[in-house]
């Protein structure tokens, strides 16, 4: 993960691209695919990858939201493939989701782990392959109940932004610290009244009917001709980055 610029132009100097995939794998130790988010046209790239690589070598997909299961099942080593997802911005976010696949070898999920911790990532085992991986999970119900909050008028989506910026915990860690009976009691309380909808909230599907898809069409929850999308972009880098830093700083106290 790039932290400095030093660091950014050092990455810069080490990448070599090639359109010979074959060739630009030969000497890989370990290999991430990131095509487009079909199961097939990834099911015969990792057919070709199995055949050309070692067995040693752990072959990985970028998806987010196929099953590696699905992905490595043209593979006759399906046990060397496993998930690797890398939350966007890739450079500077250091979650990574490695998502085991029915047969993929606990080993080379460790090594996978062990190789992302070099490169001052934050890996996190998944260990079934089911939709949505694990943050994806979490995030899509924080994404329904925002929306249905919106949709019923009882906060405006820059407050329901503003609200949810979370510390640097999790909301397990948060749990915990609050006491479990508190947690038990708020949960038993809340959850009663909130969205369990199982499809998207009509409200999304409206705005989307209506051709209004976000900052790429100019409208969504947020009026983008009145915004910029690119400056609100590079100040969540900037956020990110000294978010990093400062905790890094902690683990290392």
């Amino acid at each position: 993960m790039v932290e400095t610029k030093e660091e950014g132009e050092k990455a810069k100097q080490l990448i070599e691209t090639s359109i010979y995939m074959l060739e630009a794998v030969d000497s890989a130790k370990m290999v991430v695919e990131a095509v487009v988010e079909n199961v097939e046209v990834k099911q015969n790239l990792f057919a070709q990858l199995d055949e050309a690589l070692p067995l040693e070598v752990p072959v990985c997909s970028n998806t987010s939201g196929l099953r590696i299961t699905d992905i490595s099942a043209k593979c006759r080593n399906p046990e060397r493939t496993v998930t690797t997802h890398f939350w966007l911005p890739a450079h500077l976010v250091p979650l990574v989701e490695v998502v085991m696949g029915e047969k993929t070898d606990w080993t080379i999920a460790e090594k996978v782990q062990n190789e992302l911790r070099k490169w001052k990532k934050s890996p996190v085992l998944v260990k079934r392959d089911l939709p949505g991986q694990l943050a994806n999970r979490v995030f899509q119900a924080i994404i329904r109940e925002s929306v249905s909050i919106v949709a019923s008028g009882l906060a405006s989506a820059e407050d329901v932004d503003t609200a949810m910026r979370f510390p640097e915990w999790g909301p397990l860690k948060h749990l915990d610290a609050i006491g479990l009976n508190l947690g038990l009691t708020v949960q038993e309380t809340v959850l009663p009244d909130i969205c369990a909808d199982r499809q998207a909230n009509d409200y999304l599907r409206n705005m989307v009917k209506e051709g209004n898809l976000g900052a790429k069409t100019g409208k969504g929850f947020y009026d983008w001709t009145k915004r910029n999308i690119d400056e609100d972009m590079a100040k969540r880098d900037r956020f990110i980055i000294e978010a990093v830093k400062i905790t890094s700083k902690l683990n290392q106290g």
